[in-house]
């Protein structure tokens, strides 16, 4: 974007999905150049398999290598840090996540995204300890973290206020299954788009794709896009934000066509 704005990075989960594969890969694409043709079509991918468990540093090593210059790879955060009933003892868990080689991702790594259960309540005290746990750098590079929480106790204004005092993104999602927290906490955006339907090509109908471009243009420009629920109302300083927007779950067949609309339209 030419306008002084921040960045703004569209794409999907993960990119070995089979009903992609003559929908969004063209017919014939081995299954290895799957990623070279996915992170031409978009500009981000969120990776997925570090939730479930530990990869090599061969592999990051060689997605860097294979996405182009500019591409950025966000990383979810493993499940032996998020699901646990103290999250304040998972510093072990933490180092371990972080010492696999997300480093080799260099300047290709994005914001690293601990996401929590839908079960999980907002305790005070455990969660400022979690947030302290989160290291703003890691063997030299720096590190940027998001939060993405799924249950109504997490939307109070003293939730909003240790995230944004720790720099941590609070993560918005667009989902019918829980609440959604808008306020804005960092010095970027992470947003998940998680109700496209199958029904439609794209996803979402052309005036949702419009609106969710249109947020997309206002956090990158340092605004708060209007109709969406925030707890503080106290707008954030208007600077720009490298803002990050994934096209995820929901009707997954969909989720590479919904990513490349938004791409088209943010211009």
């Amino acid at each position: 974007m030419t306008d002084g704005s921040a960045p703004v990075r569209v794409g999907i989960g993960g990119w070995s999905f089979p009903p992609w594969r003559g929908t969004f890969y063209p017919e014939g694409l081995t299954q290895k150049r799957e990623l070279e043709f996915a992170s031409r079509a978009l500009t981000a991918i969120e990776i997925n398999a570090t939730y479930h468990g530990s990869q090599k540093p061969a592999s990051f090593a060689n997605w860097a290598k294979t996405a182009p210059d500019g591409f950025v790879f966000a990383v979810k955060g493993s499940r032996y840090v998020t699901n646990r009933k103290l999250l304040a003892e998972a510093g072990e868990s933490v180092e371990r996540f972080l010492n696999q080689g997300i480093v080799e991702l260099g300047d290709k790594l994005g914001p690293i995204l601990w996401q929590f259960m839908a079960t999980k309540k907002f305790e005070p005290d455990d969660f400022a300890a979690f947030l302290r746990l989160l290291p703003a750098r890691h063997e030299g590079l720096a590190l940027r973290h998001a939060v993405q929480v799924r249950h109504e106790s997490f939307a109070v204004p003293e939730f909003v206020k240790l995230a944004r005092d720790a720099g941590v993104a609070i993560v918005f999602a667009d989902s019918a299954s829980y609440p959604a927290i808008a306020d804005v906490t960092a010095d970027f955006v992470y947003a998940r788009l998680e109700a496209a339907e199958e029904s439609e090509p794209e996803g979402y109908a052309p005036a949702a794709l419009d609106r969710w471009s249109e947020a997309a243009r206002t956090w990158a420009k340092g605004g708060v896009p209007a109709g969406l629920p925030y707890v503080d109302p106290t707008p954030p300083p208007v600077t720009p934000r490298e803002t990050f927007v994934f096209c995820i779950n929901g009707a997954k067949v969909r989720a590479p066509a919904a990513a490349q609309a938004l791409i088209a339209r943010i211009g």
